[in-house]
């Protein structure tokens, strides 16, 4: 039976300031859920707001965690992980951070009581995924000198923050091919900075000018769907939706649309790993291939999710970095369930 929840605020300083279109931080701020049982087993979560993407703050988590949410599973008993993160999910609408923490909680305590590792319990497809690292906007010039590093530390996949002017993009995106050479597969993640007709007419130049990047992230506003199809059916490079794609409902109507390539999942946004499972498995049906990515993270709910990523066979890519910009991985509780070896992140036993 659980018989309690608990939430701690953590904070973790970056080692440098994490700039996209929508956002600039230089910390993450996250609650770590404990969540205790009467037979001794615990589960760890943690959630990070994301005001811009997920509307959730500190404040809405927390209320919503030690409100609705621990009042849907408290003191019921540990004989159905389905059951309680049905009650997780359907305790409140919205809050998709809150829900996350939570229902990462459960994955972690079953998984804890079956003996196995989380990826193991969630179908130990693989043990180990390899992530890119991701490039904030820049200075062309800092912007490449950034990336020679990255590549030179061992990172085979780059994904580039977009979103300024669109001939300043189009240099950098030169400019860092130029830099890193052939072989270094370039993302770009536009989070929704352009319209459906700038996007295809930027996509288009990358194209003509052989740039070859291996697929564009949400180059639309989230809730232009429409404009999403426009782009994916309008250019040769792979799309990807992120922002539009919060919940199953979502993946559905993004796949009768045929409105993308490629699907994003966070578990802040679909809430937790039961929903991110049933949206790797509409894509699976549908031939879309999935990555697992973050917002900036605790390493607790980034190690879910790459545990995630490891147990299911549609799941990739990854984009699971938030760790590796802190100053120092701390605020977590209990053993670390992953290692970080330069690209590869590697789930461990328990």
């Amino acid at each position: 039976m659980i018989t309690d929840v608990t939430v701690t605020h953590t904070r973790n300083k970056l080692k440098e300031p994490f700039i996209t279109a929508v956002r600039s931080v230089d910390e993450i701020e996250s609650l770590t859920i404990t969540m205790e049982t009467d037979d001794g087993f615990y589960g760890v979560g943690a959630a990070s707001p994301t005001l811009k993407i997920t509307g959730d703050s500190l404040e809405s988590i927390q209320s919503a965690i030690t409100g609705p949410i621990k009042q849907a599973i408290i003191r019921e008993p540990l004989s159905s992980l389905e059951h309680l993160v049905t009650k997780v999910r359907d305790a409140c609408i919205g809050n998709t951070s809150a829900k996350a923490a939570v229902d990462i909680a459960l994955y972690d305590l079953f998984s804890r009581k079956d003996q196995l590792p989380m990826y193991q319990f969630l179908g130990g497809y693989q043990s180990e995924i390899t992530t890119d690292m991701t490039l904030s906007i820049g200075e062309e010039n800092d912007m490449a000198v950034k990336a020679k590093t990255l590549v030179q530390q061992g990172f085979k996949a780059l994904k580039i923050k977009l979103g300024g002017a669109f001939q300043e993009d189009l240099s950098r995106m030169r400019r860092l091919r130029q830099t890193v050479g052939e072989s270094i597969q370039l993302r770009i993640d536009a989070n929704q900075s352009w319209d459906a007709k700038t996007a295809v007419r930027f996509i288009r130049m990358l194209e003509e000018e052989q740039l070859d990047v291996e697929f564009i992230e949400q180059p639309v506003k989230a809730a232009d769907f429409k404009g999403l199809a426009y782009v994916t059916n309008h250019v040769h490079t792979p799309i990807m939706a992120d922002e539009s794609l919060f919940s199953p409902a979502d993946a559905l109507r993004l796949v009768q649309m045929s409105a993308c390539d490629l699907f994003n999942i966070k578990l802040m946004k679909s809430g937790g790993i039961r929903e991110a499972i049933v949206i790797a498995d509409i894509a699976e049906a549908a031939g879309i291939p999935c990555m697992i990515g973050s917002m900036m993270e605790s390493p607790i709910s980034v190690s879910a999710a790459a545990h995630l990523a490891c147990g299911h066979r549609n799941i990739i890519y990854a984009d699971l970095d938030a760790p590796l910009w802190l100053k120092k991985w701390e605020g977590t509780v209990g053993d670390r369930t992953v290692a970080y070896e330069d690209s590869r992140i590697r789930c461990l036993q328990r």
